[in-house]
């Protein structure tokens, strides 16, 4: 469900903001919903100590849930870790905490647009 939820409001964020042409919309969707960008996401979210005991708790346990298979562009600990950023935005979804929804997701692209301003002054 987190899954589902997520490509929504970052298709829904970049669509709305005008800047994404639609045969672009995939490609850039995917900077923010990859393995990799949930991984950092989550990590950043726990240094920071952002989460409550609660949210970090179910993202523990998205964590630590058996999953069939891992992707082949992705390593198992990456994986892992967007798995648990995945479930915790199924959990606010499916239990309708849209305001922490929202500052979650928000929270996020601001984590992942940060990365990539980091990037660009690398060049």
């Amino acid at each position: 469900m987190g899954d589902a939820v997520l490509e929504m409001y970052v298709r829904y964020r970049l669509i709305a903001s005008g800047q994404v042409r639609p045969n672009k919309l995939h490609r850039t969707a995917t900077e923010y919903v990859s393995a990799k960008a949930q991984s950092k996401v989550l990590h950043q979210l726990f240094d920071e100590e952002w989460l409550s005991e609660e949210e970090k708790a179910v993202a523990l346990r998205g964590r630590n849930a058996k999953s069939g298979t891992i992707p082949k562009n992705t390593d198992h600990s990456t994986y892992r870790y967007s798995t648990a950023f995945e479930a915790l935005i199924g959990y606010l979804y499916l239990t309708g905490s849209e305001q922490r929804l929202d500052e979650v997701v928000e929270k996020a692209v601001k984590i992942i647009e940060r990365k990539e301003d980091n990037d660009d002054a690398k060049k």
